[in-house]
């Protein structure tokens, strides 16, 4: 008997009300560096079973619905699956909230990945990726101290009890470096990727210019003055901050009143800035629930399109859903090469300790590990002080460059320019 036949003769048994299996199959091959020197290579076969059961239960008049989430593994005998499922469903009658009905059931033929990382074997694409990363270590004062580098093929297969049957593949390499420099000061940057296709040419860039940024981190000094900078910020903290139009416009954010957002909305305030085009990307045909995903506008000239999200919140808005994005396209292509976007006295901000974005206030910011003060044509690494800014405050002055970036969760302009962002800084302390 086959484990999908298994697990349902387990949800027969204990009652369960309604059930949706996602089976899981990752293939894996995993690299670990120290300095240049392959220090541990593993190669992964996983293959789970994830079993979301529900329930309804009646409260007064009205009808909840419970849910929990258990793994069944291939090891297990039908005795085991049927202990776990039982008890996964006693457990959701004790987390119930309104009704809602279950996910449309979608049947489809299985879907294959055209991407170029699929013709590739895990293997493979993690060679690839590690040649790319160590032909930019040339710099002449730093080098790459350490790496880390997955690259895994995911398998996905979703049965539900509504009907939906619904087979893909996927493909990501991910994995995380720290570049050094020992002299005048031993400083150590991390750098973390995330790719859908094979990008040798991006991840080398981004491995050259944490190179040269960890270099000028031993060097920068603690001059920065407290105050208010046109500040700059580049790369993944672009992605970063223009998510907050993502997180605000999700169904779950809007139905519990943390968001008042709704399409047709014009959610970027006036100004004299580049108007927003953002855009939902489908990175898998269907989400962990089995609803079908595709790209989707989510932002035209700063006026919100549609919301979206899982199916629970979006039924109870009453919206078609979408399922969850992790990914945003700026089709915005910028009016100023970066060079002419750093003009003129501003902060550039290429290292935090954490930067973060608030999806509730608008806020941004972090501690600065790398900045540079660019004044009067020259640009002066610092290091020290805080950046506290608010999106709401400046969305509608947005000036990006030309240039783009690209990773798993970003597509869009490589920086972004904005006006007035209060900083904390070092009042005049130099090392």
């Amino acid at each position: 008997m086959s484990m999908f036949s298994m697990i349902k003769t387990g949800l027969a048994r204990c009652g369960a009300d309604e059930w949706r299996i996602r089976r899981v199959r990752e293939e894996s091959a995993e690299l670990f560096f120290v300095g240049r020197d392959l220090d541990t290579r593993r190669a992964k076969s996983v293959l789970r079973y994830e079993v979301s059961v529900f329930v309804r239960v009646m409260e007064g008049e009205d009808v909840k619905k419970g849910m929990t989430e258990v793994t069944v593994l291939p090891s297990m005998s039908q005795a085991e699956i049927d202990r776990l499922l039982a008890d996964a469903r006693f457990a959701a009658g004790f987390v119930l909230n309104p009704d809602y009905a279950p996910a449309d059931p979608v049947q489809h033929e299985p879907r294959r990945s055209g991407s170029r990382l699929a013709a590739m074997t895990p293997a493979e694409a993690a060679g690839e990726i590690a040649a790319a990363l160590f032909a930019a270590d040339v710099h002449p004062h730093a080098f790459l101290n350490s790496a880390e580098i997955f690259a895994v093929s995911t398998h996905t297969h979703i049965l539900s009890s509504e009907g939906t049957d619904v087979r893909w593949d996927s493909h990501t390499v991910r994995g995380e470096f720290v570049v050094q420099c020992k002299e005048p000061e031993d400083v150590e940057i991390y750098r973390s990727f995330s790719y859908d296709e094979p990008e040798t040419e991006a991840l080398q860039q981004l491995a050259a210019e944490a190179l040269d940024f960890v270099y000028d981190r031993a060097r920068a000094r603690k001059i920065l003055k407290s105050g208010e900078y046109d500040l700059i910020l580049s790369g993944n903290e672009v992605g970063e901050l223009l998510g907050f139009y993502a997180m605000r416009s999700n169904a779950g954010m809007i139905y519990a009143g943390m968001s008042r957002w709704q399409p047709g909305e014009t959610v970027q305030s006036e100004g004299s800035g580049e108007r927003l085009d953002l855009t939902l990307c489908a990175q898998e045909p269907y989400s962990e629930e089995g609803i079908p995903m595709e790209d989707r506008p989510l932002l035209r000239g700063g006026v919100l399109c549609g919301i979206h999200g899982g199916n629970r919140f979006c039924r109870y808005l009453g919206a078609q859903p979408t399922g969850d994005y992790r990914r945003i396209r700026c089709t915005d292509p910028g009016t100023a090469s970066f060079e002419e976007l750093k003009q003129g006295p501003c902060l550039w901000a290429v290292t935090f300790s954490d930067f973060q974005m608030n999806p509730m206030s608008g806020h941004f910011g972090g501690e600065i590990r790398l900045a540079y003060l660019i004044e009067n044509g020259r640009a002066v690494p610092v290091t020290g002080g805080s950046v506290n800014g608010s999106l709401l405050a400046v969305q509608g002055d947005l000036a990006f460059s030309r240039e783009r970036f690209r990773s798993s969760r970003y597509e869009g302009p490589y920086a972004v320019r904005m006006k007035g962002i209060p900083v904390a800084g070092t009042e005049g302390e130099e090392t």
